[in-house]
């Protein structure tokens, strides 16, 4: 497993993300041009995330929501900034095309688990904090097991398991997993159920 983990997986990362950008490229343009048009101009978004010993990268994915604010200069709840097209993007995770050159740069793996925001970084317990351990992936073992539908508690279980199970096998199952999610549209996609609440820590268990 060592030598998959360390070595191999990060040369068949290179190997599809490479391929599979060019054989998205149409799709890629295409996308890029209507929320070039609907966004005024911004059809990326660009965001710092934790990565792999918690080292800080920029993802960059499709820009889905327009920033409006209220009277006060706050951004709107994003289930009101959450454009028509940016559903149509969602609905079809066009939106996650763009982490592919995330996974070309080095900072993201095809597999792993999730990049999430650096806020949440001091509100995991020490079990969480081990999905650092690994790169984060555009798809992973949460994302295939009920993604927004379960816990974070319950990712985050997801995310540590595949830490310590990392294989090749197990990437090409969620891999086709994932393929057969999108292409199946598993699940009835709704701007309630896309968007998740914040992470604000676990409460530790009291003892017996």
């Amino acid at each position: 497993m060592g030598l998959y983990k360390n070595y191999i997986k990060r040369f068949l990362d290179i190997l599809a993300a490479s391929i599979g950008f060019l054989l998205l490229f149409p799709v890629f343009t295409l996308t890029w041009l209507v929320l070039l048009f609907k966004n005024h101009g911004k059809a990326f978004f660009y965001q710092e995330r934790p990565g792999k010993n918690e080292r800080i990268f920029k993802i960059i994915k499709f820009k889905t929501m327009n920033d409006k604010t209220d009277a006060n200069g706050s951004l709107l709840p994003p289930s009101e900034r959450l454009t028509k097209a940016g559903i149509f993007v969602r609905k079809y995770s066009l939106d996650e095309i763009p982490q592919l050159l995330n996974v070309i740069k080095g900072d993201m793996s095809l597999i792993g688990p999730r990049p999430l925001l650096i806020r949440y970084l001091p509100r995991y317990n020490d079990f969480q904090k081990q999905r650092h351990l690994i790169k984060p992936g555009i798809t992973g073992w949460a994302q295939v097991n009920g993604r927004n539908a379960i816990s974070w508690e319950q990712k985050f279980e997801y995310d540590v398991w595949y830490v310590h199970n990392v294989s090749l096998g197990l990437d090409l199952k969620i891999l086709f997993l994932t393929l057969y999610k999108v292409l199946k549209k598993d699940g009835i996609y709704s701007v309630e159920n896309d968007i998740v609440p914040d992470f604000t820590g676990t409460e530790p268990k009291q003892k017996q």
